[in-house]
């Protein structure tokens, strides 16, 4: 069962979240917040997979509040739930480790998915978001490409493997099944990866993995 915390500071969004949510048996609401720094608090008291934040909330807004969950509560995964789609926004949550951006206007199987993605360790993008990051990274991309592919050349071959699979949108356990290794040697390779990488997240791992021509086109 995948323990999701929900914040937004609109209790009739979160009773539609949370509907939606009830619809896949998988995945249980454990706790609801409308705040930023409730959020922070209900994340280290429930421990949850996957905690689900609006943006623009009162006492600390959701992209402050990710950063401190990931800082206090490692093993809370955060998604992005708004409907603002700015490159500001996008960027800034990215930054501060976000695994997951969802819009609010986004099909609900988007939202389902996208819970699941990040509660299996995979970054996920609606894709209306993901259009916003691809436009941005075709400006400069050759310049990018090269830095990319200088920085991969510095992994291993294994390290390379994996972080292909992580561009890809793979979970460690996905990536565990196609290279025929334990989900727990994976975790350690993708914290090897971010490290020598200096990246501070999958999401910014997948782009570098997609600039350096590491990962398939049809993946």
């Amino acid at each position: 069962m995948i323990r999701v915390l929900l914040v937004d500071d609109e209790a009739m969004i979160r009773a539609g979240v949370r509907a939606i949510l009830e619809t896949d048996a998988g995945l249980e609401v454990v706790a609801e917040g409308a705040d930023g720094r409730a959020a922070v608090d209900l994340a280290r008291a429930h421990r949850p997979h996957v905690a689900l934040l609006d943006i623009r909330m009162p006492r600390m807004d959701g992209l402050a509040a990710a950063e401190e969950i990931r800082r206090t509560a490692p093993a809370t995964a955060v998604a992005i739930l708004t409907t603002f789609d700015e490159d500001a926004y996008i960027e800034r949550a990215l930054a501060g480790g976000a695994a997951g951006f969802l819009l609010k206007a986004g099909d609900p199987r988007e939202l389902l998915a996208g819970v699941r993605a990040v509660a299996e360790g995979a970054a996920y993008l609606a894709p209306r978001v993901a259009r916003h990051v691809i436009d941005e990274l075709s400006g400069g991309r050759m310049a990018r490409g090269a830095d990319a592919r200088r920085r991969a050349a510095a992994l291993t071959a294994r390290e390379r493997d994996v972080l292909a699979l992580v561009g890809a949108g793979l979970s460690n356990a996905d990536i565990g099944r196609r290279l025929y290794l334990v989900e727990g040697t994976v975790k350690s390779y993708v914290s090897s990866i971010l490290q020598r990488l200096e990246v501070r997240n999958r999401v910014q791992a997948a782009v570098l993995a997609h600039e350096a021509g590491l990962v398939d086109r049809g993946a």
